[in-house]
């Protein structure tokens, strides 16, 4: 039986109307997601989702981490999802939304020590710092000795920037903690959360409009 499976995987959107939650305060870098595996007879092909806290599908990794998730599960691993960064690139056609998530997979009989882990890591990549969560199997026995608290020193960087791509979200932003505290029924923080991400979504047109010429 697998102990820990780890790593940083990219997820494709259905389309680019569907990526429109994954724009918004909905789905923000360094929150944590729930793992579907949804089995499609008509291709026969098993695919694993990212779903969000309020209960949606946002995006779905390819068949080889698909598989290798399953595989997890099937070994009695619990699997979330952290979201990373989100891009967009202009082709093929007229472009698509995609980004990446780090997946972890841990023994449900260390859930305890593994969400305080999980909770430590999101902090990190919402301060866009991503930790290598790769590891082997003495790494794994130092988050469990630690009670979640042992993390990794080294760190993986962001895609190369290449031609027609844009990374959207990398960190959380001041809106995004603002929006946090609106969520928990601060009310001059929420209205203040709403005006700024409109004019943070303004600035992400404007500057899309820009980089392709829309």
């Amino acid at each position: 039986m697998e102990r820990y499976f780890g790593t940083y995987a990219n997820f494709e959107t259905p389309s680019k109307e569907d990526a429109a939650s994954l724009l918004s305060a909905d789905n923000m870098v360094g929150d944590v997601y729930d793992i579907d595996i949804v089995y499609d007879p008509e291709t026969s092909a098993t695919r694993a989702w990212l779903v969000s806290r309020f209960d949606e599908r946002i995006g779905f990794f390819d068949p080889d981490v698909s598989r290798k998730i399953n595989l997890a599960r099937a070994d009695g691993l619990e699997c979330k999802g952290i979201l990373s960064f989100l891009a967009f690139t202009n082709h093929p056609g007229d472009g698509h939304y995609w980004g990446s998530a780090a997946v972890i997979c841990y023994p449900t009989a260390h859930a305890q020590e593994f969400t305080v882990f999980i909770d430590a890591v999101s902090k990190k990549i919402g301060d866009d710092v991503r930790p290598r969560i790769d590891f082997d199997g003495e790494a794994v026995d130092k988050v469990i000795e630690s009670g979640g608290t042992w993390m990794p020193t080294q760190t993986i960087t962001l895609p190369s920037d290449e031609k027609g791509m844009a990374i959207l979200k990398r960190r959380r932003r001041m809106t995004d903690k603002l929006i946090e505290q609106g969520r928990a029924r601060n009310k001059g923080c929420y209205v203040a959360s709403w005006v700024c991400l409109l004019a943070v979504v303004a600035l992400i047109v404007f500057g899309l409009k820009s980089c392709f010429g829309w």
